[in-house]
């Protein structure tokens, strides 16, 4: 039985030999000495290859023709240390290549400001184009096939590279924006802007408009960062140019393009937590808009008081309630808009709209106090209003200007002093 098994094996394969005629030494593959030709083409047509790129480029894009010398040859570095990344690939193709580093780190930051990533892409495009059209000329015959499948590969990993180098150079870009874009908004906010500021708000693309204004309130829990892009869409949609940011718990956003202020709050509101938010006065410029934060931010602590304060409230609007807490520039709002005003139109104005004011807005109470028909007197409260701008009627307009007269009694106590 054994030899029979023994004889029906089958013989066994002579042995190989070498060029030298060695036994047991491999034979040499025809596709790794057409892959080491290829190699060595390669690497004798990688400068030619890179001077038609930039040809092809100077033929076929209007933007490369258009931009400086020094540009251009960064471009040109650009073009040749991409082939010569791709016959490094070749010669390694399973090792890990740092593309990105390679390929682009032979240009300076700076050329990613120059030059678009739209702009990258049609390099990119323009140099494989080139590779490829002359895959029959440098490949070894038989190794076409490889060679164009290895451009393929490396095409789709310069097209990762470059999506990576754009998308760290817009992150360390919009990180800069925003402390940017902080320091102007802390500077209004804190009233010390000035031309820096003005300049710095520029570089954001703030374009100086006519109607600027300050808006205030609480800053939703959570990324900040969040918070801030929603302003901007809110800003999008309302067709609104907009300087924000968060300081602390608070949300604070320079808005310019409308001289409603109130309407510009509503715009924005959207992504302010609950609470209450204040709208500073319209103001001609960024310089201004301290006057405005000012305003607001004085509002916003003084609108606990009014309880039944409307979301958004404007600063103007808070004026007894700023006045009582202590703001000087509302006090003196008051003062100049509504006593002194009053005053020049008569003390019969004056003394109507107080004695009206004492006896509980009774028409007929302060007909009677003073000697006068009630019609004198609603025609005297009219004056009022078209003097002030408030309605002695309604009550929080005569609860604004009850604070007036009492601010402005003090005033003129003050200067007879």
């Amino acid at each position: 039985m054994p030899e029979r098994e023994a004889s029906k094996r089958e013989p066994a394969p002579p042995a190989q030999r070498s060029p030298g005629g060695r036994p047991g030494a491999p034979a040499p593959e025809p596709q790794a000495h057409g892959h080491a030709a290829t190699l060595k083409r390669l690497e004798k047509s990688s400068g030619n290859l890179a001077a038609q790129a930039i040809a092809r480029m100077d033929e076929t894009l209007p933007w490369y023709r258009a931009m400086p010398p020094e540009n251009r040859s960064w471009i040109g570095l650009v073009a040749q240390a991409g082939i010569a990344a791709f016959t490094e690939w070749f010669r390694h193709p399973d090792a890990p290549q740092a593309i990105s580093t390679d390929v682009f780190g032979t240009a300076p930051r700076e050329l990613t400001r120059a030059i678009t990533l739209r702009q990258t892409v049609e390099m990119v495009r323009t140099t494989i184009e080139v590779m490829e059209s002359a895959i029959e000329e440098v490949a070894a015959p038989g190794d076409e096939s490889a060679l164009r499948e290895a451009l393929l590969v490396y095409a789709r990993e310069i097209a990762f590279a470059t999506a990576q180098v754009y998308a760290q150079a817009a992150e360390a870009r919009g990180a800069w924006d925003a402390r940017l874009e902080s320091l102007v908004v802390n500077a209004v906010l804190s009233g010390e802007a000035d031309e820096g500021a003005v300049s710095r708000a520029a570089a954001l693309g703030w374009n100086s408009p006519e109607h600027v204004c300050v808006v205030l309130g609480t800053a939703p829990n959570g990324d900040s960062e969040l918070t801030v892009e929603a302003i901007r869409r809110a800003a999008r949609h309302a067709k609104l140019q907009v300087l924000t940011g968060v300081l602390g718990d608070r949300l604070v956003v320079i808005a310019g393009g409308d001289d409603n202020p109130l309407a510009v709050a509503k715009g924005l509101i959207g992504p302010f937590a609950p609470g209450p938010v204040v709208a500073g006065p319209v103001v001609p410029d960024l310089l201004a808009a301290t006057r405005s934060a000012r305003a607001a931010a004085a509002g916003l602590r003084a609108c606990s008081a009014w309880q039944d304060a409307p979301r958004p409230v404007l600063a103007d609007d808070l004026l007894p309630e700023r006045a009582i807490a202590g703001d000087p520039s509302a006090r003196e709002q008051l003062v100049e808009e509504i006593y002194r005003p009053l005053e020049e139109a008569g003390s019969a104005l004056l003394e109507t709209l107080s004695v009206y004011l004492e006896q509980a807005s009774s028409l007929e109470g302060a007909a009677r106090m003073l000697f006068v028909h009630p019609n004198t007197v609603r025609y005297r409260l009219r004056r009022v209003t078209d003097v002030t701008g408030w309605s002695p009627s309604d009550v929080r307009s005569a609860f604004t200007l009850r604070i007036a007269l009492i601010l402005g009694r003090l005033a003129d106590a003050d200067t007879q002093l």
